[in-house]
């Protein structure tokens, strides 16, 4: 019943922002604006150490932060736990977004309630940009079932989502060329530290027994980590948490950890555990416990402020998490040694 309520009043929602979304993308003086917000409706190609750039996702919002370094204010939409694939934005959302000199998102529809505010404010000429629209389509993931579709979550391969950085840096040349070389170095600096997170994910994911190298999570929201580090991963829900499991799901990764005596499942920060709990309680019905591995950021990073709040320490913490709890040998604190721990 709940649910069916909370259905119904999303779809309110978005009918509702559907009527007002044209009139707040062309209001132009009801804002929340204040006198701060100086820089905003500036023209391309100004050059300026206060450009208001709005993010949807963290992920997004860390990377734009290390290319645009002091040059730009950075806001991101949704924080930590918010399920991007369900997010629907907000009135002030949408004056945030009218009110930005740039935006950036994801894109390959993981905002999928937002594609049609970015379609409109990229009509009126606001510069609006996917991060990942530079990615080779051969390079994409297509999970089976999702044709046309390919998998967003690009961001669990470090060394792809690498290049969204480099096309960050080109968007905010094009935006500020005056600064354009300081950009560019600031893309370097961060992708070498990309470079060393990538090493050592490899590196600790490796050091998982082959047997236990299974990663079994809430949604399919790893299937990229899974082919750049070479762990096989399993998830009840598709690449769109909209998807909805059944029963079959369910027993299929039952026997799945039975036959291959999986020792660990992870719930994710942004998902409902509920179904893996039905998971756990099947294969304990079959005689074989598993346990609860920890949380992964899969959607979302981490809180804001922490180093697990950062791309650099979301995948650290999954990386180190995954492996510790399948067998593998690494660092309690991660690769950097920032990890929390216990009550930290």
């Amino acid at each position: 019943m709940n649910q069916c309520v909370e259905k119904s009043h999303a779809e309110f929602r978005r009918a509702w922002l559907l009527v007002l979304m044209p009139a707040l993308l062309a209001a132009g003086g009801c804002t929340d604006r204040s006198p701060a917000d100086s820089s905003v409706g500036q023209s391309p190609g100004v050059s300026t150490s206060s450009s208001t750039i709005v993010c949807t996702t963290g992920m997004v919002a860390d990377i734009v932060g290390q290319v645009a370094g002091s040059r730009a204010d950075i806001t991101a939409l949704m924080g930590e736990g918010v399920d991007p694939h369900l997010y629907v934005p907000t009135r002030s959302d949408i004056v945030r977004l009218r009110d930005a000199d740039v935006i950036f998102y994801n894109g390959l529809f993981l905002e999928g309630q937002m594609q049609e505010t970015f379609k409109k404010l990229a009509s009126s000429g606001k510069p609006v940009f996917a991060v990942t629209a530079d990615i080779p389509p051969g390079d994409l993931r297509a999970p089976p079932g999702f044709k046309g579709h390919p998998d967003p979550h690009v961001w669990n391969d470090v060394a792809l989502w690498g290049r969204t950085v480099e096309a960050v840096a080109a968007r905010l040349a094009e935006h500020d060329p005056g600064h354009a070389d300081e950009y560019r170095a600031n893309a370097a600096a961060f992708r070498d530290q990309l470079d060393a997170l990538d090493a050592y994910a490899r590196q600790a994911i490796a050091s998982i027994p082959a047997s236990q190298r299974y990663l079994v999570t809430a949604h399919d929201a790893f299937g990229y980590f899974g082919r750049a580090y070479r762990i096989s991963v399993e998830s009840v829900q598709g690449i769109t948490t909209e998807s909805e499991p059944g029963v079959d799901d369910i027993n299929r990764l039952v026997d799945l950890l039975v036959t291959k005596q999986i020792p660990a499942i992870f719930v994710e920060s942004s998902v409902s555990e509920a179904n893996l709990q039905a998971v756990m309680y099947g294969a304990q019905s079959r005689g074989w416990t598993v346990t609860n591995g920890g949380m992964l950021f899969s959607d979302a990073m981490g809180r804001a402020g922490t180093y697990e709040g950062t791309y650099l320490g979301m995948i650290d913490h999954n990386v180190t998490t995954i492996a510790r709890a399948l067998g593998g040998e690494v660092p309690q604190r991660g690769m950097n040694g920032r990890l929390a721990v216990g009550g930290d």
